[in-house]
């Protein structure tokens, strides 16, 4: 009987130690993720969101950042199913989407610009001229034209322009293929002869085939580091004016910095120029609410620096009231 007592002591005082570490153990998961905000979507905004991540961190050593790219397409769902607390979206809202419940803030402003290989076989002719929006469309959309030597006018290059586009649902195909008219993703891909997935790898395949065109979000383009657009890529200039020549008030391709300029002084058309959203379910709450007010306040200084333009003043704060009321209003 007493051997009996002290076995059962024994069983009771281990239930309770289970207990108490299952117990530990939960609380320690649950603040975990209360304190891991995970973010996945736009191409567009992976690199800006990598540094406001990586300087957040710094300033907050107890919040945990988890980023990854994928596509606007993969950031809206993701952020719609609840998989992540923020998705990265390079494109407009949809109705659709308002309709389940997103909720989203802009936060900066970038671009998409056509691209082809540096070894071009007309490419002195094209960054003299430039090429027109309607000539644009009748490369990516209609496919009227066919040739190198057709787009400038020339029967010495016969060379076929091979369009590359992406295959991931993603805002920079969607924003392409606003600019060149009343076009979507699908419309870019149906013609293309290859389409790609991701932005790395789009200007990859446009690297290595002196052929090709295709289109970057323009921190896909330019160096970071240097400002000057990566080895065997370069951006296709838009004849804004279609008077057949680049003029100088065209010619701000050259690097990262007159590009920027360009697209925060509205020389560079929007579309291409769009903003670059934030999104979440319903709305942003707790850490997450407080990184996202962050970046709307404090880590407006990093965009310029990082190859990106800053709202304007007004717009920055519409977006802070957005975040602070969960209320939007009603797109008309």
């Amino acid at each position: 009987m007493f051997s009996l007592s002290i076995h059962k002591k024994k069983v009771g005082i281990l239930l309770v130690f289970v207990f108490f570490l299952a117990l530990i153990n939960t609380c320690g998961c649950v603040n975990k993720q209360e304190n891991t905000i995970k973010i996945s979507g736009a191409f567009a905004l992976y690199p800006m969101m990598g540094t406001w991540a990586d300087e957040y961190q710094r300033l907050h050593p107890d919040i945990k950042i988890d980023l990854s790219a994928g596509g606007a397409g993969k950031g809206m769902s993701d952020a719609l199913m609840g998989i992540v607390d923020i998705g990265m979206v390079s494109r407009e809202i949809y109705q659709a989407e308002i309709d389940q419940g997103v909720f989203w803030v802009s936060v900066a402003k970038d671009a998409v610009v056509a691209t082809i290989n540096s070894e071009n076989p007309v490419i002195d002719t094209l960054l003299a001229q430039g090429v027109t929006k309607q000539q644009f469309e009748g490369i990516f959309i209609t496919r009227e034209i066919q040739t190198w030597g057709e787009l400038v006018n020339s029967t010495e290059h016969d060379k076929r322009i091979r369009v590359y586009t992406r295959s991931d649902a993603c805002g920079a195909a969607q924003t392409w293929a606003q600019y060149l008219g009343d076009y979507t993703q699908d419309d870019l891909t149906n013609v293309a002869d290859s389409a790609i997935n991701d932005d790395p790898n789009l200007a990859a395949a446009v690297q290595g085939d002196s052929t090709a065109i295709g289109y970057n979000n323009i921190n896909f383009v330019y160096d970071p580091v240097t400002k000057q657009p990566y080895a065997g890529l370069l951006p296709l200039p838009i004849d804004l004016n279609g008077n057949g020549h680049l003029d100088d008030t065209e010619s701000f391709y050259g690097n990262r910095t007159a590009m920027v300029n360009a697209i925060a002084q509205n020389i560079y058309p929007s579309p291409p120029a769009r903003a670059l959203h934030l999104v979440t379910k319903n709305n942003f709450t707790g850490a997450t609410k407080d990184f996202v007010h962050w970046i709307l306040t404090d880590g407006q200084s990093l965009v310029p620096e990082s190859g990106y333009v800053q709202l304007s003043q007004e717009l920055m704060t519409q977006q802070l009231e957005y975040l602070e009321t969960g209320v939007r209003p009603e797109i008309s």
